[in-house]
């Protein structure tokens, strides 16, 4: 887009010149293919971990059931106190979900960076206030939906339904695995457990956020690392 001149009015004072119509088309299409390319990463989702179709009629359903919204860095999707309304999936970023004791301390249950879901289910579930925090660790884009508008969804769209079995099944299992790494592994354990199968997570949080998360204090992560 070329450099626009300065222009005076009537009165000799500057003013910036209006979009025209071809430029204000531009960025409108601009706008409307990344919204495409958003959604389309939620349709592959469902697609590639249900194995089910979407038809048309499908995506439309989803897409006017999904929300998109933008979260900047530090911004708080849920604070304690909160009724937990929406259950969101992450497009791009990185966000945590983290309660803080009466000393101040911060204790990280979970991550979620691209193509991972992030809520306070007990909260969004039973519609009670929330014990925990959720924030974006940098800016991010989310898709969020409330249960009602999920529960509606599945009894239209069989994709949803196999995809609410699946997350369910795997909320438990991962539940299990925190549990069994809580009360059966050492510090070194948990530390490469984590490194072997979320090694992107030392790249988006920070050490302190990786301590908090593992159970451990930053410096024992630290001599960790060095090893």
């Amino acid at each position: 887009m070329k450099a626009r001149s300065i222009l005076k009015n009537q009165n000799g004072l500057t003013k910036t010149p209006e979009f025209n119509e071809t430029e204000c088309l531009s960025i409108k299409k601009t706008i409307e293919e990344h919204t495409d390319d958003v959604y389309n990463s939620l349709y592959d989702y469902f697609r590639n971990y249900t194995k089910f179709q979407l038809t048309q009629t499908h995506q439309g359903l989803i897409r006017a059931a999904f929300k998109l919204e933008k979260v900047g860095r530090r911004q708080f999707i849920v604070q304690e106190g909160d009724i937990c309304k929406y259950i969101c999936y992450v497009i791009s970023g990185a966000l945590r979900i983290y309660s803080v004791n009466e000393r101040g301390q911060e204790a990280v249950v979970a991550f979620a960076i691209e193509d991972n879901w992030i809520s306070d289910w007990e909260s969004v579930v039973a519609q009670t206030s929330s014990r925990y925090y959720i924030d974006a660790v940098e800016d991010s884009e989310i898709l969020r939906i409330s249960p009602v508008q999920l529960h509606a969804l599945e009894a239209e769209v069989p994709a949803i339904g196999e995809f609410l079995r699946l997350e369910q099944r795997l909320v438990a299992v991962n539940t299990q695995k925190r549990i069994h790494a809580a009360i059966s592994m050492n510090a070194e354990e948990r530390y490469h457990d984590l490194l072997e199968h979320h090694p992107e997570y030392f790249q988006k949080f920070s050490q302190n956020m990786i301590a908090s998360y593992l159970g451990i204090t930053p410096e024992t992560l630290s001599r960790l690392r060095k090893r």
